[in-house]
This record gives structure tokens, C-alpha cells and sequence, in this order.
């Protein structure tokens, strides 16, 4: 009987252990990183500093974590990239601009460049037109939505309240 036991144990044993070996090249595959779409480089912001636009900003907010009083401001956008890189980001598509009145900056912010190519992809509401210039207050009041559209190529900048 002990004989029947020790055999049975074993089987069990051996059939657990090839169910383990064959699980693990799946789990090897599932640790290696995906490949990410490709994310086309808007041509005309490659290192270049450039006037986007000008924006009535409604109410009070923050720019790099710095108040910015309501007003009208130039947005100008920098050849200074935003450090440190977000994990998934592509080159140059995440940049400063700067909110400047009268000549002097007054504050400062991370804009995210959608190419032309992806806007189609990423837009829900109505684009500003060719040009122009949209703020929008966002859900629950948190944060003012500076969009611009310059060259077919968006520029969203999001500002907390």
C-alpha cells in the first residue's frame, strides 16, 4: 500500500513539475516590454523657439507651480525641453512656454505638442481653428486648459487653479 502511495505522490510530483516548466517561457514573454506605436516628430517645433499665439486666461491660476494673475498673455513657446523625460514621451513634443506681458515673462509651463498626424487620435472636443486659441475650465474646476493651433500641430497646456 505504501508502495501505491509513494508512486502516486511522485506522479503528482512529476506532472506539477511539467506543468511549471511549461508555464515559464509565457511568464518570460509577458515581462518584455510592448512595442509603442510610433509617434511622428512635428516637424516645425524641433528646437525653435516660436510665438504661439495670444491667450485671455479668465481667472487666476498656477504655472509651474508659481501664481499667474488673469490677464492676457503671449504664449511663447521655448526650445527647452522637459526634463525629466515621462516614460512613453517622444523627443521635443514635451517643451516650456512662457506667459509673457508687457515684454516680461511672468510665469511658465510644460506644454504637451500633438503632431497633425495624431490629432485625429487624441481629440474629443472641437479644435480651436487654424491659428486660434481655446481655454476651457475642466472637470471639476482643478485645471484651465490653455489649447492652441498652430500649424495644424496642437498645444496643450493645462494649468491647476
Amino acid at each position: 500500500m505504501k508502495q501505491w502511495m509513494i508512486a502516486g505522490v511522485l506522479t503528482g510530483v512529476l506532472a506539477l513539475a511539467g506543468t511549471v516548466q511549461a508555464q515559464k517561457p509565457a511568464e518570460q514573454g509577458d515581462r518584455t516590454p510592448k512595442q509603442q506605436p510610433t509617434t511622428a516628430a512635428a516637424p516645425d517645433v524641433a528646437d525653435t523657439a516660436m510665438a504661439l499665439g495670444t491667450v485671455h486666461i479668465p481667472r487666476a491660476v498656477k504655472a509651474d507651480g508659481k501664481p499667474l494673475a488673469a490677464g492676457t498673455y503671449q504664449v511663447r513657446l521655448t526650445a527647452d525641453q522637459a526634463k525629466p523625460d515621462a516614460t512613453g514621451t517622444s523627443e521635443k513634443l514635451e517643451r516650456w512656454v512662457e506667459f509673457v506681458q508687457k515684454g516680461d515673462v511672468k510665469g511658465r509651463e510644460v506644454v504637451s505638442i500633438v503632431p497633425q498626424a495624431e490629432a485625429k487620435l487624441v481629440q474629443k472636443d472641437t479644435p480651436p481653428p487654424a491659428g486660434g486659441s481655446k481655454v476651457q475650465m475642466l472637470k471639476g474646476n482643478e485645471y484651465l486648459r490653455v489649447w492652441i493651433n498652430k500649424g495644424g500641430n496642437y498645444y496643450l497646456i493645462h494649468l491647476p487653479v
